[in-house]
This record gives structure tokens, C-alpha cells and sequence, in this order.
């Protein structure tokens, strides 16, 4: 059976937005972001929240875009410092147009994604039978649709990015009660930024 996994961005006292809703600090830079396209390599559907599916959907437009809105493969001239995170954000947007989409919502009435469905209420027996199903992991995106994916039991991965940031409140990576989790990896980026892989028990 494939693994479901929760990843998230987060500050390091563990929230993924501030108070006010940002999450500018989050943004990776070109080692980070190549580092999650590997990791995204392996995910066959995404299930995400609302806000999350929303946040997300600026890169269905991105595929074939740099950052000065001309074709990567058309030569442009980009800053070499800029050069690395071009790449690693259309190779992103690549990956996320072959992956499937489900979306949890009970007021979004139409996607403007691709491979994109919209599920009114997370039902964890709908999860498992996807995931009996899939031959690729799964990634669950949002941490208020990741809660109920955690307190039915379904999740068996945390990936957790921790930027050199405190914000002090907001909205949490992981659901507030107990969780048992073992590391598996950890990775230091130059940035500061450190991966956190656990198996949660």
C-alpha cells in the first residue's frame, strides 16, 4: 500500500501562516524547491483543503513560464541568481499539472485546474479506498484537512520544512493533541531552512 503524507512549510515554532495570514517567509529558495520537486516526483494525487487548492493554483499557468513571462527553453536572459529558482519553480509547475487533485470544499462550485475533483466532505473510508487503490504515495495539503486525515489515523508521514523564522501565532502546521512521531531523515539547506521526515506511529 502507498504512503499518505502531510508536508508543510512552517516557521519554526511551528506555524504555517502568521496571524494576519502570511506566509512570505515560507517561500523556498532554488535548493529547497528542487529538493521538494524530487520529493513531489513521487506523489500520484494531491487532497487538499480549499485555501490550499487556492493558494495552489497560480502554477496550472506557470508550466511553461520563467519568472519574466518568456519560455525557459526559449533562451531568455535571466539573472544567474535568479536562474536556479526559475527552473526549479517550472519544474514544480510541470509536476503539478500531471498530478491528480482533490479538492475538499463545500462551497467551491468549479476548479480551474486540470485532474481536479471536488470532494464536499473528507470521508476517511473514501481515503483508504483511494489509497488501497493508488500505486503512487499520496500528499495531503492544508493543515485543517490534514487534522482530520491525522485523527482518523490515515496519515503514515510527516514532512515538515522549518524556516529560521519565528511568527509567534497563526495557523498551525500539525493539529494541537498528541502526535507519536519517529525521524526518519533530517536535512540542513543553506539557508537555514531544516527537513524534518518522520513516520508517524
Amino acid at each position: 500500500m502507498v504512503s499518505l503524507i502531510y508536508s508543510a512549510i512552517c516557521s519554526i515554532d511551528g506555524y504555517v501562516a502568521d496571524e494576519q495570514g502570511n506566509f512570505d517567509w515560507a517561500v523556498p529558495d532554488a535548493q529547497v524547491h528542487s529538493f521538494v520537486n524530487e520529493l513531489e516526483r513521487g506523489v500520484g494525487t494531491y487532497l487538499l483543503g480549499r485555501k490550499m487548492y487556492e493558494t495552489m493554483i497560480p502554477w496550472e499557468a506557470m508550466a511553461h513560464e520563467d519568472l519574466d513571462g518568456s519560455s525557459v527553453s526559449g533562451g531568455s536572459s535571466v539573472p544567474e541568481e535568479f536562474a536556479g529558482i526559475e527552473a526549479a519553480t517550472v519544474e514544480f509547475a510541470e509536476i503539478w499539472g500531471g498530478i491528480d487533485k482533490v479538492v475538499y470544499s463545500t462551497t467551491l462550485t468549479e476548479v480551474s485546474t486540470a485532474r481536479t475533483t471536488i470532494v464536499r466532505d473528507f470521508d476517511a473510508d473514501a481515503v483508504r479506498a483511494l489509497q488501497s487503490e493508488a500505486v503512487q504515495d499520496i500528499s495531503i495539503g492544508g493543515p485543517t484537512v490534514a487534522a482530520r486525515a491525522f485523527a482518523a489515523g490515515l496519515v503514515d508521514e510527516c514532512r515538515l520544512f522549518l524556516c529560521p523564522v519565528s511568527v509567534g501565532g497563526g495557523l498551525r502546521a500539525l493539529p494541537e493533541g498528541r502526535l507519536d512521531l519517529q525521524l526518519l531523515e533530517e536535512k540542513t539547506f543553506d539557508s537555514g531552512v531544516i527537513y524534518l521526515r518522520y513516520f508517524v506511529r
